[in-house]
């Protein structure tokens, strides 16, 4: 298990991490916070959904957003291990802390009306690519684009996933609108 949002290795402390829930992939090999872990602990984070906002009159509109037909896929992700220096922000001193983020590109034509970015989504025979840590940036760099819009599909879900304490299946049910006429 990792936790969510990158801290790097050389990080004094864990606020990092709430900053760090992204990393936005053509900055990879640029940022300090990204570049090693681009460079050696690529993994895959696997879901079969995420959520997106957008304003419609006037109030954000969550979208859950997935593969046609349901089913599981994998983000490109970052990994890195980090040992908390001081006590505070929720750790000891000592604790080895594993955290991981997710790689995002530009949206797809399907998403852009929802959101400008998205996770980069990889198809599973780029899997063993991304995760081989022989492979140069360079391969990997392919892999980060814009999902297949024709695999992907996404609607409308109520405010309830708002809030990150709820967890259950009220998430993802879809919107019920209320037709007019």
């Amino acid at each position: 298990m990792a936790r969510w949002g990158l801290i790097p290795s050389w990080s004094k402390d864990g606020t990092a991490a709430a900053k760090m829930i992204n990393a936005r992939g053509e900055t990879l090999s640029e940022k300090p916070s990204f570049r090693e872990a681009f460079q050696q602990r690529r993994c895959l984070i696997p879901a079969d959904g995420f959520y997106e906002w957008r304003m419609e009159n006037g109030k954000k509109q969550p979208f859950r957003i997935g593969m046609k037909g349901g089913g599981v896929f994998a983000f490109a992700g970052l990994w890195e291990s980090w040992r908390a220096k001081q006590d505070g922000y929720g750790y000891e001193e000592g604790d080895d802390v594993e955290t991981v983020t997710i790689v995002t590109t530009d949206a797809n034509d399907k998403l852009r009306p929802i959101h400008h970015r998205m996770p980069v989504i990889l198809s599973p025979e780029d899997y063993a690519a991304w995760l081989d840590p022989a492979n140069d940036v360079t391969k990997c760099r392919e892999l980060i684009k814009p999902y297949l819009v024709e695999r992907m599909a996404f609607y409308r879900v109520g405010t309830f996933v708002n809030n990150a304490r709820n967890d259950d299946a009220r998430c993802i049910e879809p919107l019920k609108i209320a037709k007019s006429g």
